[in-house]
């Protein structure tokens, strides 16, 4: 018998448009034989939809739907539930794929729900989530491992009222240029690069749009890397190779990722010194350090001299056509049916421990 599975896209973060877009490569290689594969998109004003197929998901007419569809906190229920015009319909529910990128979705706030309701569910846990999501909170854990990280400045954002005093502060610790980022925000959302005063002042005004704690780090100039993670709890933790992000623009901003043609993905680059060996090992370090399960996909930077520098982890990385995530481990024979498979079967060996 078929079990169901329920795959969540969409989400109210920055990230709505590239959870659109993993999620159709995820249900495009899940196994239909054993999975009946429901779709549930969350739109940018937070509304849960019951969507009927994935070309729907591709032409944008999902959120017209007007089927409103939510997950039963309930753990006795472990369902679905559909809000038809004269009732409620239940729909047990196996597993949960979230395909959810950002605030609200990658960041411990749905997995919650998922413990909550007692329902298995692919990826990693609250924990390594909410820490993994906050740029902050992951430098903190990883200085304690001694993995060497750009050196960075805490900025909140209510300390923008006297702007002044804080881009002195800045100024004083990092020399220009500097990268400005949202604590909790992905795909490069709300980045930005300054040169001098004027664009630090532009740029933390910009990244406090997106979130009430700042990062301000030097810049690191060299490879700009990735490593995918699979595994946790009682499993080996396995790392694939290492892929290199060539990008059109001045830095891999979210443009440069999905809109520019001439950003490239290189899978096994030729990297200095035994760069590679070490990109793997600090990968499954830090994925261990904040209690990943399931998959992560870990960034640095790889300076000149071949030293590695750790940028940040995602814990649900994209799946889309042109993300590095499937690509790595397709790179190490493992394709996407497989992958999605292993990611399913993961969640299921969480649930029964």
């Amino acid at each position: 018998m078929k079990k169901n599975l329920v795959a969540l896209f969409g989400g109210q973060s920055s990230e709505h448009v590239v959870s659109c877009m993993s999620v159709q490569n995820v249900i495009a290689n899940i196994d239909t034989e054993q999975y009946n594969v429901i779709l549930v998109g969350i739109t940018k004003e937070g509304r849960w939809l019951l969507v009927g197929s994935a070309e729907e998901i591709a032409d944008g007419t999902w959120e017209k739907s007007g089927v409103q569809a939510v997950l039963s906190p309930d753990a006795t229920e472990k369902c679905l539930l559909v809000m038809r015009e004269d009732s409620v319909e239940k729909i047990p529910v196996d597993v949960v794929f979230p395909v959810l990128h950002g605030l609200y979705g990658e960041d411990g706030t749905v997995q919650g729900l998922l413990e909550l309701a007692g329902i298995p569910y692919v990826g990693c846990g609250v924990l390594a989530s909410s820490v993994a999501m906050d740029k902050l909170s992951a430098k903190v854990i990883v200085d304690k491992l001694g993995i060497r990280q750009a050196a960075y400045v805490p900025v909140m954002k209510s300390e923008l009222s006297d702007c002044e005093a804080v881009m002195d502060r800045i100024e004083a610790a990092l020399p220009y240029p500097v990268f400005v980022k949202p604590s909790n925000a992905g795909s490069s959302v709300g980045v930005s690069r300054a040169d001098d005063r004027t664009k630090l002042q532009e740029a933390l005004y910009e990244a406090a749009k997106h979130d009430r704690r700042i990062l301000v780090e030097e810049m690191i100039v060299g490879h700009e890397v990735e490593c995918a993670v699979f595994g946790g709890g009682l499993d080996e933790v396995r790392a694939s190779g290492v892929g290199e992000i060539l990008a059109a623009a001045e830095f891999y901003d979210f443009d440069a990722k999905y809109y520019n043609a001439e950003s490239k993905t290189v899978v096994d680059p030729e990297l200095p010194g035994d760069a590679t060996e070490t990109v793997r090992r600090y990968a499954v370090e830090i994925f261990k350090a904040i209690d990943g399960y399931g998959l992560s996909r870990v960034d640095f930077f790889v300076k000149k001299d071949g030293t590695v520098v750790f940028n940040e982890i995602n814990t649900i990385p994209g799946f889309t056509a042109i993300s590095m995530y499937p690509m790595l481990w397709e790179a190490r024979g493992v394709d996407k049916k497989q992958l999605c498979s292993d990611l399913i079967g993961n969640a299921y060996k969480r649930y029964k421990r």
